[in-house]
C-alpha cells in the first residue's frame, strides 16, 4: 500500500471526478497463487489509473483473475465493464448485492444513470475465505450502507478492509458510515458493532484509505452511534 504495505497486499489511492466533485477512492489488490484480486474497481474514469497502479507493482490488469466488489454503489463498480473489456476475471459480490451489479434491480442510490451491468460469477456469503499471499481473506457481512456490503479482513495480520462500512476521510482518524448515504442506518450500526467484534490492529477505508486505528475505536464509534 502506498501508506503502508501488508506482504502481497496494495492499497491503490485515485483522484477522480465523481458527482461533481474531486474525491480520492482506494481500491487495494492482492497477489495469490493465481495472479491478483482486485478489491473494488472504482468509476470508469479510474480504469486508466488501476493500470498505471499494477504497473508500478509490475503487473497490469490482465493479472487480474477475480475482482470483489464489496457492494453496488458507482463509485465502487461503475468501471467494472470497462475492466472486463481488458480483462477476463470472475466477479465475486455478496448475493444480496448481485441483482445490482448484473442489472436485474436499479441502484438503490444515485441520479438514475447506471453503469452497465455485468455477470456475476460467484456470490459471495459470510465467513467465505479466499486464500491469498497475505493470508486468508475472509468475507464479513456489514449490511446497511447497501442491503449486502461486505467488508474483507486479513485475520493473519489484523487487517480490516472496511469498504464504506467506516470511514477516513473527515476530521476524525476513523469515523462510522456517513448517514447521507447509508441506506439502513440501524444495520449499518450494527455491522458497526460486528466490526468491533473482531481481531483488528489497523484499518484500510475505500474512502480516507489507510488509517492505524484498532478495534478500540472501532467499539467507541459504534458506541457514539448507539448515543
Amino acid at each position: 500500500m502506498s501508506e503502508r504495505d501488508e506482504a502481497g497486499l496494495h492499497a491503490l489511492p485515485i483522484d477522480v471526478e465523481y458527482g461533481g466533485r474531486e474525491l480520492t477512492i482506494t481500491p487495494a489488490v492482492v497477489e495469490t497463487d493465481r495472479g491478483l484480486v482486485l478489491i473494488d474497481v472504482g468509476p470508469k474514469t479510474a480504469v486508466d489509473s488501476l493500470d498505471v497502479h499494477l504497473q508500478d507493482l509490475g503487473y497490469g490488469l490482465g493479472d487480474v483473475w477475480l475482482i470483489v466488489c464489496t457492494h453496488h454503489d458507482r463509485d465502487h463498480v461503475g468501471g467494472l465493464a470497462a475492466v472486463l473489456d481488458r480483462v477476463d476475471a470472475a466477479v465475486a459480490t455478496h448475493r444480496d448485492e448481485a441483482p445490482f451489479v448484473r442489472g436485474d434491480r436499479a441502484p438503490i442510490k444515485g441520479d438514475g444513470d447506471r453503469y452497465a451491468p455485468v455477470s456475476v460469477d460467484l456470490e459471495l456469503a459470510d465467513g467465505v475465505r479466499i486464500p491469498t499471499l497475505a493470508g486468508p481473506m475472509q468475507v464479513v457481512e456489514t449490511p446497511g450502507h447497501t442491503p449486502g456490503h461486505i467488508s474483507l479482513t486479513f485475520p493473519e495480520g489484523g487487517l480490516l478492509l472496511a469498504g464504506d462500512a467506516l470511514v477516513a476521510d473527515g476530521s476524525e482518524p476513523l469515523a462510522g458510515p456517513k448517514p447521507e448515504f447509508t441506506h439502513d442506518v440501524d444495520r449499518a450500526t450494527a455491522s458497526v458493532g460486528r466490526l468491533a467484534e473482531l481481531d483488528v490492529e489497523h484499518t484500510l477505508c475505500y474512502h480516507g484509505g489507510y488509517v492505524a486505528r484498532d478495534n478500540d475505536r472501532i467499539a467507541e464509534i459504534y458506541d457514539e452511534l448507539r448515543t
